[in-house]
């Protein structure tokens, strides 16, 4: 016995087999789908409205609770920054040069870490992964506090490195076995915006806990305290709530489960939940378009880096005290946030990339021109003008850079170890942006502001090139199949050669 509901124009079924090996089917709009029911055959025919419940059920329970996450995984990383403007350098007896220096070796675990995580991850699912790092950082967070020198808080900040490595990459991961093709760019900017927000909250934070008086504990540990704290248990419900994929996804019923894993059979995977398998993996990273994509990662990280761990030492270069420093960077923050939800959405809408992390590069661009030939201490104005293009551009690469080389791998063996090698490379920036700034170069810090210029420019042209290859390349393959295919009109399931499958098409 079998159970439907109609809609209109359903055709084109999919044959496949329940756990008995008994065939059953869905049918959503314009194919079918696999269903079983106690052993029991059924047809079960949905309409737009179930994907539509699916997508509203991800952005309101997957996507808020990954966003949080990843706004305490920005705050615990660049609190540094907001630290340094109160007591953190006398308290510890730091230097200028040790202080950078604890920011590159930051980034020698926090970039050298991010493949094996997301191996790990894809082995072990996001639901278990992404909370036990969140644990794992906050909990060291919190043990800053218990730093007496250079050494102990250099100490916390390489096992921070080590556990934040690839909660980035595994989040833009996990957010791939969930969403379409044409619906990441956006999701990746809301959850990436947190990094954002974290800039103004950071600010907000650090200015009001700064408000504390104590005899003998300082302003930047109470920071930690209340940073790490939070961390800590948010990790906690995180582990709880998280689902591990989309087939053991409690908020979705079981048409809704089926539907679900559909999408990613029809427009991002070739299999869902596909075994891990280490050589897969590797492989994916020996392919050229991940080399030129790792050089676009070092490119954008570096004005990323500059921005999280160097804005509010740039606004304090502008002669404000330290109580405006931390009130002022919440605007450029925020404007940043805009900005990168625009350019985000309507990546997605164009399905193009390129042109949009070139224009968003290139607004970056001009805010470290406008530093680097402006006297900023005496134009003030335009020194904060300067802050407010750094991150209205700086951020929005993380997000449609994701999105694309994600776009453009159907295994999800190749898109988890390439995502973190990318977030690796990105993070890779941070050390030429760290190793720049220098104590003897201040206020101006003209060798970081040419540096990073350098680095975009460079980035914009890598850009550029890849984008029109992928659409040289889309062009012949369209020309050998006498038609003209769009990379959303691309069934993935049916793709058995990745990219020297004739119907496969780039993302551009």
């Amino acid at each position: 016995m079998s159970s439907s509901t109609s809609l209109e124009n359903a055709h084109d079924p999919i044959h496949s087999h329940g756990k008995d090996g008994q065939e059953t089917k869905v049918i959503v709009k314009d194919h079918t789908i696999p269903s079983i029911h106690d052993g029991e055959i059924r047809e079960i025919i949905v309409d737009d409205s179930v994907q539509r419940s699916i997508v509203r059920k991800l952005d309101t329970r997957l996507l808020p609770l990954l966003s949080f996450m990843y706004l305490f995984n920005a705050i615990d990383r660049n609190n540094l920054g907001n630290a340094k403007t109160d007591s953190l350098l006398e308290d510890l007896h730091m230097t200028e040069t040790q202080y950078s220096l604890t920011l590159v070796l930051f980034y020698v675990t926090f970039c050298g870490f991010d493949v094996p995580a997301n191996m790990l991850l894809k082995r072990s699912t996001g639901k278990i992964m992404l909370p036990s790092m969140m644990l794992a950082w906050g909990s060291v967070t919190l043990l800053q506090c218990a730093a007496r020198n250079w050494a102990g808080l250099l100490a916390c900040r390489l096992f921070m490195g080590l556990f934040e490595a690839g909660f980035m990459a595994g989040v833009v991961y996990y957010l791939t076995t969930f969403y379409r093709r044409n619906e990441l760019a956006l999701r990746i900017s809301l959850f990436y915006g947190s990094a954002t927000i974290a800039g103004a909250f950071s600010g907000l934070i650090a200015y009001g806990v700064f408000q504390i008086r104590h005899t003998t504990v300082p302003g930047w540990k109470f920071l930690m305290i209340v940073e790490g704290g939070c961390t800590v248990l948010l990790a906690a419900f995180a582990c709880w709530y998280l689902p591990a994929d989309v087939k053991r996804c409690d908020w979705f019923s079981d048409a809704e489960r089926l539907v679900a894993e559909d999408r990613m059979l029809r427009d991002s995977s070739t299999v869902v939940n596909e075994d891990f398998s280490f050589k897969k993996s590797f492989m994916q990273l020996l392919h050229w378009t991940t080399v030129c994509n790792a050089l676009i990662g070092v490119s954008y990280g570096s004005a990323a880096a500059t921005v999280g761990n160097w804005i509010p030492v740039l606004v304090k270069s502008l002669s404000y005290s330290t109580v405006k420093t931390n009130l002022y960077t919440v605007a450029p923050y925020c404007v940043g946030t805009v900005v990168l939800l625009v350019l985000s959405f309507s990546s997605d809408h164009f399905r193009e990339r390129s042109l949009h992390l070139t224009t968003a590069m290139l607004i970056t661009l001009c805010g470290f021109i406008i530093l680097a030939t402006v006297d900023v201490t005496k134009h003030q104005a335009v020194g904060y003008f300067a802050c407010f293009l750094l991150t209205a551009g700086a951020f929005v690469p993380s997000c449609i850079f994701h999105a694309w080389h994600n776009n453009n791998h159907v295994s999800e063996n190749g898109r988890a170890t390439v995502t973190g090698f990318m977030v690796g490379a990105a993070n890779s920036g941070g050390i030429v942006s760290s190793l720049s700034f220098k104590a003897n170069t201040a206020p101006r810090y003209l060798p970081a502001l040419i540096s990073g210029a350098a680095l975009q420019g460079a980035g914009i042209v890598l850009v550029l090139g890849l984008g029109t290859w992928y659409r040289w390349d889309n062009r012949r393959r369209d020309k050998a199949a006498g038609r003209k295919f769009r990379p959303e009109e691309i069934d993935t399931a049916a793709l058995t050669g990745d990219y020297d499958d004739a119907e496969w098409r780039w993302t551009a």
